[in-house]
Order: structure tokens, then C-alpha cells, then sequence
């Protein structure tokens, strides 16, 4: 587990390319407020894209630059992330991260072939979150 601030993001982005290096899913798992949105800004940054990212909550999807798609399951969850055939859209090209996402998505995943990571955010302190990058 990693406590780092906002400013040393990158630190965790260089750990999930080096597990996922042809692109994959992240599942980002976190209370609310935990920075799950705040951290596929600092990733979008990390690959160089200067695009405004946002939370896709009320939109379920938002593509950026055409290789980082930001999924947010909040709202739906993964039955209505099934019905819409988002599934497929896994595998594009690309990361994929997953706000909300649950071990019933990890298991299809899994079934599916398509390499994963979980990244668990939890807030350490005022300034600083613990982040913890896992196989799944």
C-alpha cells in the first residue's frame, strides 16, 4: 500500500502500465470522495492527454483521446453495464477504468480473459491517500 498526495500520482499510474502494459481494465474501488475520479485525471495526464476529465456519472461512459475510457458505475451498476453491451467495449484498444466496480464485474472479467487490476484509494489523512494496486 502506497500513502502518497495528489501530486505524486504518477508513481501509482507507472504501476498500473508496467501490470497492464498493452492497456486493461482498472477497477477503482473507494468510499465516495476517495479520489477515484481525481486519479483518472492524474492517469490521462500521465499518458499525456491534456483533455478536461470528468466524472461520467450521469453518462456511464466518457472516452478520451481514444485510448482512455472512463466508466462510472455508480449510478447503474453492472446489471444495466451488461444490458447496454458495454462489456464489448472493454475490448478496445486502451485503458479502462471502471469507477464502482464490483466482484461480480471482476468475475466476468476474469471469465472474459481481459487482464485487470483493482486499485483500492482510501483516504489517509487530509492530504494524502493510500493506494493499493492488485492482480485480479
Amino acid at each position: 500500500m502506497m500513502k502518497l498526495t495528489q501530486s505524486e500520482l504518477s508513481i501509482v499510474c507507472e504501476r498500473i502500465t508496467q501490470e497492464l502494459p498493452q492497456g486493461g481494465v482498472v477497477i477503482l474501488q473507494g468510499d465516495l470522495a476517495s479520489g477515484k475520479t481525481t486519479f483518472t485525471q492524474a492517469f490521462a495526464r500521465y499518458l499525456g492527454m491534456e483533455d478536461a476529465v470528468t466524472s461520467p456519472t450521469f453518462s456511464l461512459q466518457q472516452v478520451y483521446g481514444g485510448r482512455l475510457f472512463h466508466y462510472d458505475l455508480y449510478n447503474y451498476g453492472f446489471e444495466k453495464f451488461l444490458s447496454l453491451g458495454m462489456m464489448e467495449e472493454l475490448e478496445r484498444e486502451g485503458y479502462h477504468l471502471i469507477e464502482w466496480g464490483d466482484e461480480t464485474l471482476i468475475g466476468w472479467l476474469k471469465r472474459a480473459g481481459i487482464d485487470t487490476v483493482v486499485l483500492k484509494i482510501t483516504k489517509c489523512d487530509e492530504q494524502s491517500r493510500c493506494y493499493e494496486v492488485q492482480r485480479a
